[in-house]
Order: C-alpha cells, then structure tokens, then sequence
C-alpha cells in the first residue's frame, strides 16, 4: 500500500485512553479507518464503549470541522 494512501495519528480519549488511528483513503472520496488500542485498558474502554467511540473519533478525528477566519 503506497504511503500517501494511509493515515496514522496516536490519538487520546478521555486523557486516558490511547489508540493509534489508521486511516485508509480510496478512491472517489470513499475511506475507511481503523482504532488499534495501546494497552490492555484501552481495549476494555474500546470494546465496552464502542458506540461512543465511534461518534467520537468521526466528529473529532476523522470529520475535522471547518475553522472559518471571521
């Protein structure tokens, strides 16, 4: 997979949790992204909030709002 292709941030939740978030870019403004947990804790967190999560690191991480010079 060529190096443009992909994405990788460390990323924190809840100052505690840290995951490494892989984002992976396709054609036609189609992607897909994937969370890898550091430590074991951060997997319970993952697997026990996965719904959470997900709306967090899309409006966060993935869907950066758009900062507008007023």
């Amino acid at each position: 997979m060529p190096r443009a292709s992909k994405i990788v941030k460390t990323i924190s939740i809840n100052k505690k949790y840290k995951f490494n978030l892989e984002i992976y870019l396709g054609l036609e403004d189609k992607f897909s992204w994937e969370i890898f947990p550091h430590d074991y804790n951060a997997s319970l967190y993952a697997f026990s909030n996965k719904d959470k999560l997900n709306k967090t690191i899309e409006s966060k991480h993935i869907y950066e709002p758009k900062q507008t010079n007023i």
